[in-house]
């Protein structure tokens, strides 16, 4: 049957009318990757941002973390919780603001795929501390955001959302090769075409541009492994929604490079589970 592709040209034109990831995210990145600077580095940063200093410390002075005193300050903040705990917030706070609506085109109620992207960003968090990689700040914050591509993507999805089944369904095709042959480009390209626009790293375009594997660079390589393994868990633990026939075609790949074992996996689930009420608790303060 003859397909027609749609334009790919149209859906990259709305990168620049979408809202941009605030800049502060990128500025506690470098702060954060940075072994040259301090806590002070970065709570300077965020104090800097009214929304996210007052966002931030709602957050911290909610139930969720029940502290024995009232936090005024982000340095304040900084010093009880610790640097890294601080970072994340700052992350999941920006990240909520742009994940939280519902996106029709793939099947997600309104909270869906921002509880999919915390929860992915807290198993890529163990991956690396397991494997003690480098970056670790970038690929949680890649981990999180890599699904960015679906705010845009959805409504074009949606639009053609019966010749994207048929292909994943009769020709065994991920969801993601599917939505490149009928609207000639994925979520995945079209958020490593958003971070670049935003002046996010190189690196972590490379990252969401490919965190599905399609490319064989991209099973090369150790980060981008790190972020799919992720999904990957996430998937088998029943947290992301959709279904997709050809998910796990480079699952054997990933834990070869990374040297992960089954036991390995199994210990990552069981870890999550036990704090998958944490998630749900945070949610509701973000």
């Amino acid at each position: 049957m003859m397909m027609t592709m749609a334009d790919p040209r149209e859906i990259i034109q709305q990168i620049d009318e979408f809202p941009p990831v605030p800049n502060v995210v990128n500025q506690i990145l470098a702060a954060a990757e940075d072994p040259k600077s301090s806590m002070s580095t970065v709570s300077n940063i965020i104090t800097y941002d009214p929304v996210m200093t007052a966002n931030l410390l709602k957050v911290c002075n909610s139930a969720y973390y029940g502290l024995s005193k009232e936090i005024n300050s982000i340095h304040e903040a900084s010093v009880l919780l610790g640097l890294d705990k601080i970072v994340e917030l700052c992350l999941f706070r920006c990240a909520f603001e742009n994940l939280k609506k519902a996106q029709q085109g793939y099947n997600l109620a309104e909270g869906q795929l921002v509880k999919q992207s915390i929860s992915a960003a807290m198993i890529t968090k163990s991956i690396a501390e397991r494997l003690k990689v480098a970056n670790k700040h970038l690929l949680f914050t890649a981990s999180l955001l890599k699904d960015i591509g679906k705010l845009i993507m959805e409504r074009y999805v949606a639009q053609s959302i019966d010749e994207i089944n048929r292909l994943v369904s009769k020709e065994q095709v991920s969801f993601s090769a599917a939505e490149k042959t009928v609207l000639g480009i994925d979520h995945e390209g079209l958020g490593g075409m958003m971070m670049t626009r935003w002046g996010f790293s190189p690196r972590m375009s490379f990252i969401i541009a490919n965190h599905h594997l399609q490319a064989p660079q991209a099973r090369k390589d150790i980060e981008t492994c790190i972020v799919y393994l992720a999904e990957t868990i996430c998937m088998l633990m029943g947290i992301c929604a959709e279904s997709d026939v050809c998910a796990y075609d480079h699952y054997d790949e990933a834990v070869a490079l990374l040297h992960i074992s089954d036991g390995d996996i199994d210990r990552l689930m069981i870890s999550f589970l036990e704090n998958r009420d944490k998630v749900e608790a945070l949610l509701k303060f973000l």
